[in-house]
């Protein structure tokens, strides 16, 4: 197997820690980061200037145009974010239709262009509730077709896909990871709103962790 791995890069604390515990692992790392036209752009200039000051090859995708096929999401349409927790029925507006499938599938491709042998992609179990392309089924029916989709074989890999936010920012703090450059709002401001299911759910990560967020709200 190849030491080569592609890291699906948001510049949000999730896969913030994929990336870093992929280079932990002794990666080789290959970092893909999406611009499908989400109001939460400034997550794109975070992983940006972490992948710059790790050294890590970074690519930046823009795929906004597929935005005249996926409508109805409030993190790409002019639709209110709605605020409280991940859990509740409202959150559902947050879906992109199809996003990770059209993601994970660009990411393997890439990992057969560049000769890696992993695709690491950040869903955990706090995403289960509200996003059906975030729970383990639909992670090992699309691991199972990318191992057939090329002539190389590309697994998808997800080393948090059991475990809470809380759980992922442990394992960075035992990392020794610092979260200054990472956002995780959904909604594009100069600070965070706190209000949003994201910042809820980051918030409550470092409650639990009897740690300090570092990012600033409003």
């Amino acid at each position: 197997m190849t030491n080569k791995v592609v890291v699906i890069y948001s510049g949000g604390m999730d896969s913030f820690t994929v990336l870093n515990r992929a280079l932990h692992d002794g990666k080789e790392v290959f970092a893909l980061t999406f611009d499908y036209g989400q109001r939460h752009v400034k997550e794109i200039e975070y992983a940006s200037t972490v992948c710059q000051s790790l050294n890590v090859n970074h690519k930046v995708i823009d795929i906004s145009s597929i935005n005249q096929l996926l409508a109805g999401s409030s993190l790409t349409d002019d639709i209110d974010i709605p605020q409280g927790h991940y859990e509740a029925e409202s959150m559902k507006s947050t879906v992109v239709p199809n996003r990770n499938m059209i993601l994970l599938s660009l990411a393997v491709g890439y990992a057969v262009s560049v000769g890696a042998s992993q695709v690491y992609y950040g869903a955990h179990s706090g995403d289960h509730a509200i996003y059906p392309d975030c729970r383990p089924e639909f992670v090992m029916k699309m691991n199972e077709v990318c191992k057939i989709a090329n002539y190389e074989s590309v697994e998808i890999f997800s080393p948090y896909l059991t475990v809470t936010k809380s759980d992922i920012l442990t394992d960075g703090l035992k990392m020794g990871l610092k979260y200054d450059n990472t956002w995780t709002c959904y909604n594009g401001r100069e600070k965070a709103c706190g209000q949003c299911g994201a910042c809820q759910e980051r918030l409550e990560a470092f409650s639990d962790n009897n740690v300090t967020d570092p990012l600033n709200y409003e």
